[in-house]
């Protein structure tokens, strides 16, 4: 059975070096997505993390399973923020915090597989979290990053880097903050923890 790692086929994407941050150029790929406000430790965000993983680990076992017989894993959970206040985040108003979860999916899943999927989960499940998910096209273009290493209520000094290195480029910070948790926080330390921090840029 063919089997395809994608944070290794796409490294310069998902596998930054702590050490430095690098800009990128990311193309459309397909996401299963989810918008909120709020704590991202609240039971509301918990609950669209829970459904992402039952939708994407359903979509592969299906491709696993079917005639295609092939073997992925599961890419790791993402996030875009904002506020419509930035300093909603310098100073720890969560409940300002506007969030797109999400999860992306390889390029041979479609929205009729999606469909099936989500027909799946919902029978063995009840999430009322599913509701709520699309399946969408998103284009981040070019983009800052780079990795953080640690709990997330140390993030600042990393997402300065990055926004000081968009910076000396002579280029200017658009779109929304990403960060893509590549840890799975249930099992490691905090200090352990591995986010990439990415900013999409525009030239002034």
């Amino acid at each position: 059975m063919e089997k395809i790692d994608y944070k290794k086929e796409l490294a310069t994407l998902y596998r930054p070096s702590a050490k430095k941050v690098v800009t990128v150029d990311v193309p459309a790929f397909n996401f299963i997505m989810t918008d909120g406000q709020g704590d991202p430790g609240s039971e509301v965000f918990a609950a669209a993390v829970e459904a992402l993983f039952s939708v994407s680990y359903t979509l592969k076992f299906m491709i696993k399973k079917g005639p295609r017989q092939l073997d992925y894993g599961v890419l790791p959970l993402e996030a875009l923020w904002s506020a419509d206040d930035p300093t909603a985040f310098t100073e720890g108003r969560k409940d300002e915090w506007c969030w797109s979860a999400m999860i992306m999916q390889p390029e041979f899943i479609d929205e009729e597989l999606y469909a099936q999927a989500i027909a799946q989960v919902t029978k063995k499940k009840s999430l009322a979290a599913l509701e709520k998910l699309r399946f969408e096209s998103f284009t981040e273009g070019q983009a800052a990053q780079t990795l953080h290493l640690g709990p997330f209520s140390e993030e600042g000094p990393t997402v300065e880097r990055v926004h000081q290195f968009i910076a000396s480029e002579g280029r200017a910070l658009c779109g929304r903050h990403h960060e893509i948790y590549l840890s799975d926080m249930r099992k490691a330390a905090p200090e352990k923890w591995r986010t990439i921090i990415r900013q999409p840029f525009a030239f002034n």
